[in-house]
């Protein structure tokens, strides 16, 4: 325990790090997907079209290009400068957004088309069709897949060590820099990944209470 109680501050600012790039990355994810979701199955070609172009785009660009492109892209735009870990949160989220989309265009498939149409024959216009009546159906279908996204964006966080945030996956190197700390690089690494089996589980537990609670609401 010594390589934990030996580094407290250490490991507080890593997890901390690592909770605000899960949270805020799959905030923006979440949001961002759920409009690109929707955009994929509009009835509008050009916001079919843009959600298209955004999710093969995006989707099929490694995280690590996304990253420096936010990191070491940004700045040279002359664009406001942002805090540190805004722009790896940013890179993540909107690289996540595009499995989110992916997952609820697949849920709203699964919502009988009739329900659509006899909002829409009443008068109710796309957005609140969406917002009503497809996506609440939807996100109950899709929620395995969609914590799966969200877990896998868990795991994404540790790209953002090799960008200077000092998050979980950049603790070996933080303590190996601080000087005369307790613990080898394996013991770090070994409650590291002790620490990621515990969030993962946490998400899970999270997972299961949800579709129970909404399995009874159907």
């Amino acid at each position: 325990m010594d390589a934990i109680l030996g580094n407290a501050d250490l490991w507080g600012e890593a997890i901390g790090n690592t909770l605000i790039l899960f949270l805020a990355g799959g905030a923006i994810a979440l949001v961002l997907g759920f409009i690109v979701g929707a955009m994929r199955v509009s009835p509008v070609p050009i916001a079919r079209g843009v959600g298209t172009v955004y999710v093969n785009i995006i989707r099929n660009t490694p995280l690590t290009l996304v990253f420096f492109f936010f990191v070491f892209g940004y700045p040279k735009l002359d664009l406001p400068a942002l805090p540190q870990i805004v722009l790896p949160i940013i890179a993540i989220g909107i690289y996540t957004a595009t499995y989110v989309a992916e997952v609820l265009r697949a849920g709203i498939n699964t919502v009988p088309v009739g329900q659509a149409e006899a909002a829409r024959a009443i008068g109710l216009p796309f957005g609140k069709v969406m917002a009503l009546i497809v996506l609440p159906q939807a996100f109950r279908s899709v929620l395995p897949p969609m914590m799966s996204v969200f877990i896998a964006l868990l795991k994404n966080t540790t790209i953002a060590a090799g960008f200077s945030i000092k998050d979980l996956a950049a603790l070996r190197a933080t303590v190996a820099d601080s000087g005369d700390r307790p613990g080898t690089m394996l013991e770090i690494l070994l409650w590291v990944a002790v620490v990621f089996v515990i969030l993962v589980l946490g998400l899970s537990w999270v997972q299961n209470r949800m579709e129970k609670k909404w399995k009874v609401a159907r």
